[in-house]
């Protein structure tokens, strides 16, 4: 057996969320699953996600620790795409991890996307993978005002009630704002992330967006560093874990 490195891409619709749960199914349970059937039945160790989704929460580019026997990468992705039907995981790529390498530790960055469906009428083909605003957004008020949460802050106002991180301190390298004909895209890049932090920085986007508050309003909520003073938290379809950075980089294949 050695430790895998596996790439995943997930539709989070049907799922409780990334880490087992008492109640309902979650990603984690499913992979393990898969691995354990690929062993054989034999039980497996816990795998070790880079970063924890929300229930709702879709990933393109998940990455997860897991003990596997010695095969090729084409035959470790198959035989686990295999496996995981018919939930809507896959496997993209894979391959041995290297020596000392953790999922979740060896991590120096992540990314995020999240996708606003802006049009008068909802979506039926993309339901449950975008939220929907139907009021005209000014996406170019929304990137302004996203300016001002870079750098190295206390994220507070924009963190979840529930968050168990040690500090509310991060560094938010990246927060783009741009309109792809009815679809506004947020992009979000950082070592790490607090509970819900692109998803309440998306909502307090959102107000400036419709006119709401103006674009300083985002500056004076950071520094309240009260969850109070920030606006309601994104729903979850609307986001996606597109990338984890390694280094070096993990030889996917």
């Amino acid at each position: 057996m050695s430790s895998w490195a596996l790439e995943l891409e997930y539709d989070g619709t049907p799922f409780m969320g990334w880490q087992r749960q008492k109640h309902g199914l979650a990603i984690q349970q499913v992979v393990e699953e898969a691995a354990s059937r690929l062993r054989g039945g034999a039980e497996v160790t816990e795998a070790i996600a880079s970063g924890r989704t929300d229930a709702g929460v879709h990933a393109l580019a998940q990455i997860v620790q897991i003990e596997l026997p010695d095969l090729t990468p084409f035959r470790i992705r198959e035989a686990m795409n295999f496996h995981l039907k018919p939930h809507p995981i896959v496997v993209r790529r894979c391959c041995i991890a290297p020596e000392g390498w953790n999922a979740r530790f060896s991590a120096i960055g992540r990314a995020y996307r999240y996708i606003i469906s802006n049009r008068a009428v909802p979506p039926a083909l993309e339901a449950g993978r975008v939220w929907h605003v139907r009021q005209r957004l000014d996406e170019a008020a929304m990137q302004r005002g996203a300016e001002l949460l870079l750098g190295h802050h206390d994220f507070s106002s924009f963190r979840a009630a529930a968050c168990q991180a040690k500090s509310p301190m991060r560094t938010l390298d990246e927060l783009t704002v741009t309109r792809m004909g009815e679809k506004i895209i947020v992009e979000a890049k950082a070592r790490s992330f607090l509970h819900h932090q692109v998803r309440n920085m998306v909502g307090s986007l959102v107000r400036v967006g419709e006119g709401s508050w103006p674009e300083q309003k985002l500056a004076e909520v950071l520094g309240a560093k009260n969850r109070a003073a920030a606006a309601v938290t994104a729903p979850p379809e609307g986001l996606y874990f597109t990338a984890v950075l390694y280094d070096p980089p993990l030889a996917l294949e």
